[in-house]
């Protein structure tokens, strides 16, 4: 199975420490982790205890406050990615996943998966026979078996999947800041997230 640990290194990176942004929906976040979305979650009787933002940022190296995040990535993401089956040769799959998962919601995540793995079917013939998943952003049984089914496609396979979602990542954000040019400030966090090269 895919490792949650691996998953979260990546997303430490991503989300940082703490910041309160006027722009951001989310408001005051810790570890990715947004108030105006997750308000009862403990972990913020940690943060309101710290005066500075130095003092909020070390907070990831308190026991306590890194089990509360874990356990906030694991029930929230992770569980509902369904990551504990994803097969382990996936891992790559399953932190993309969790990294637009944790930015853009669980929904588009699986909707990114689903519509990559259509696209790659080749016609749903030859060597990625395979037939094209409803694209409802639920990872159900059936887009869970086929994806992993990649395992036995190759390394060069899974490399194109884990591309083209990242490519997919990718133009959500260039929407985004379209849209709302105020979120062109996020430029360069959001592009760091996109890893195209990989494979």
């Amino acid at each position: 199975m895919a490792d949650l640990d691996i998953a979260m290194l990546g997303i430490t990176q991503a989300e940082g420490g703490w910041s309160s942004d006027v722009d951001d929906a989310g408001g005051e976040t810790i570890f990715g982790i947004a108030r105006n979305f997750f308000p009862d979650w403990p972990g913020w009787t940690l943060v309101d205890q710290r005066k500075t933002k130095k003092e909020k940022e070390a907070l990831l190296t308190v026991p306590a406050m890194y089990g509360m995040v874990m356990d906030f990535y694991r029930i929230h993401f992770w569980n509902r990615l369904r990551g504990d089956a994803i097969h382990d040769s996936l891992q790559d799959i399953a932190g993309e996943l969790m990294d637009v998962g944790v930015n853009a919601g669980v929904h588009t995540a699986v909707t990114f998966l689903q519509r990559a793995m259509n696209v790659l079917n080749r016609n749903e013939t030859g060597i990625m026979k395979y037939n094209d998943l409803l694209v409802d952003g639920v990872l159900g049984n059936v887009t869970l078996e086929t994806l992993n089914s990649y395992r036995y496609r190759g390394v060069d396979e899974v490399a194109l999947l884990y591309k083209v979602m990242n490519i997919l990542q990718g133009m959500k954000y260039i929407e985004s800041m379209e849209k709302n040019h105020r979120q062109e400030k996020y430029a360069r966090g959001w592009f760091g997230r996109v890893a195209i090269a990989k494979g």
